[in-house]
């Protein structure tokens, strides 16, 4: 074997084992960051893994000469040292809110429920064609503020007639945060009953006091649960669920179809600093992702976390939300300086709706007039949005969105026109503009044949 060849055996095989030496009480950090859920922003686990690694270096220094006796403590000195940059915080523990909008007024409500919500108002940009009723629209996330995109948006609608409403739900956007175990999806639709009675406060309750909503991704299961509880029912008066998540438990589980091919693995990867390209939140969202800590983990507060957060943190996720065709042309949906999204509280809201049971009796007895829009390359289960057509008879129209997305008023060509025109259609009880589909008795077929 050649000199060189068996010099780098030799060194390997000295390497490894000073390798795992240091791996070690790494991986015993992680596992302690997990079982004490992050005590004391993670000073618990840290502590702990020095202190078991300091005397295991003693022990296996007690039969050295002195110099040698250090030797032992090496590793644990490099793992303390790799491991002590999850416990600094990198960012303000208090939270930073994004500052105002250039082009709307921020208004802050407070509900009855205790929350405190940032809203929005875009009034009819043509009074003599303005609706009576109001239309408030429920963005999605969940606990993420209203992008710029859907701003411009409403802005169209605004421009249509329609007196547009909308806010930042609890802990997202300029909303205040509530404290971790307050989010729920019950909370979600109590704060949306909450809402709709804070509007009509003042006003001439024209069709008394109800509201036309429209619910998007995430906001759409809102809607969708608000349509199952009769007394929230009652406030609206006609209901536009887009591109739902699951609705409940038993849905949240269905592994299914989703539509066509969307831009998510083909767009260029997005730009700009990443919070999991630090090491406190690469474990912190790793671990929360994974599971191993709760999202009220002492690792990192909430409002933490929602500022180290960051757009392109949210890899490609963005991209799920547009067709294959479109993967090189995806337009900036935000400005780095508005955009918020609380992870731990996501997270928080997600898990109660997969722990809530079935929804769908009371669904069935639901009266509100409703139409659903499903995208074409949905990155949704295909039966989150059916099983919502199947069980809300009160669903008047679908309406299939030939060559978009999940986010379906994206910018790009005539789509928010297009998306624009089946929405106002359906709230003036006009022909739709796209074919009725799929209908109820269409849901087999739609499944096997739009996938």
């Amino acid at each position: 074997m050649p000199t060189f060849a068996i010099r780098l055996v030799r060194f390997t095989g000295r390497l490894l084992p000073a390798l795992a030496a240091v791996a070690t009480p790494v991986v015993v950090f992680l596992a302690l960051i997990a079982l004490t859920d992050g005590a004391g922003s993670g000073l618990a686990a840290w502590l702990t893994t020095l202190g078991a690694g300091a005397v295991l270096a003693m022990w296996r220094g007690r039969r050295r000469t002195w110099p040698a006796r250090l030797v032992p403590f090496l590793p644990v000195v490099v793992a303390a040292a790799l491991t002590a940059a999850v416990c600094i915080p990198t960012v303000p523990q208090d939270r930073r809110y994004p500052p105002a909008l250039p082009f709307v007024t921020t208004q802050h409500w407070s509900l009855t429920t205790g929350s405190r919500v940032a809203v929005y108002h875009y009034p009819p940009a043509n009074p003599g064609t303005r609706h009576p009723i109001p239309f408030v629209y429920l963005n999605g996330g969940p606990v993420r503020g209203i992008s710029v995109h859907d701003h411009r948006f409403l802005q169209l609608l605004a421009r249509q007639g329609y007196d547009v409403y909308t806010y930042e739900q609890a802990g997202g956007g300029r909303s205040d945060l509530l404290p971790m175990g307050q989010y729920t999806i019950s909370r979600s639709v109590r704060d949306l009953a909450a809402f709709i009675d804070r509007l009509n406060k003042g006003k001439d309750r024209l069709n008394n006091g109800k509201v036309d909503m429209l619910g998007f991704s995430s906001g759409g299961v809102v809607l969708t649960r608000a349509l199952a509880d009769p007394g929230v029912a009652a406030r609206l008066h006609r209901a536009i669920i887009a591109e739902p998540g699951p609705m409940d438990g038993p849905t949240a589980h269905i592994t299914g179809h989703k539509g066509r091919k969307s831009a998510q693995g083909l767009a260029p990867a997005m730009t700009g600093p990443r919070s999991t390209h630090v090491p406190r939140y690469a474990v912190a969202f790793g671990l929360m992702r994974l599971g191993l800590l709760t999202p009220g983990t002492g690792l990192i507060g909430q409002a933490e976390g929602d500022n180290a957060f960051t757009a392109a943190d949210l890899g490609s996720d963005t991209a799920s939300a547009y067709c294959a065709r479109d993967a090189h042309r995806i337009p900036a949906e935000n400005t780095t300086q508005n955009f918020s999204f609380s992870p731990a509280a996501s997270l928080r809201v997600e898990q109660t709706v997969k722990d809530s049971p079935s929804i769908a009796p009371l669904l069935r007895r639901s009266r509100t007039p409703a139409m659903l829009m499903i995208a074409e390359c949905s990155s949704q289960i295909r039966q989150w949005e059916t099983g919502i057509l199947a069980h809300d008879p009160a669903i008047q129209r679908t309406q299939y969105m030939p060559g978009v997305g999940h986010h379906m008023w994206n910018g790009l060509d005539d789509n928010n026109d297009r998306a624009a025109a089946v929405i106002t259609a359906f709230l003036q009880d006009r022909p739709a503009p796209l074919p009725n589909y799929p209908t109820r008795d269409e849901i087999p077929t739609f499944l096997r044949e739009h996938k």
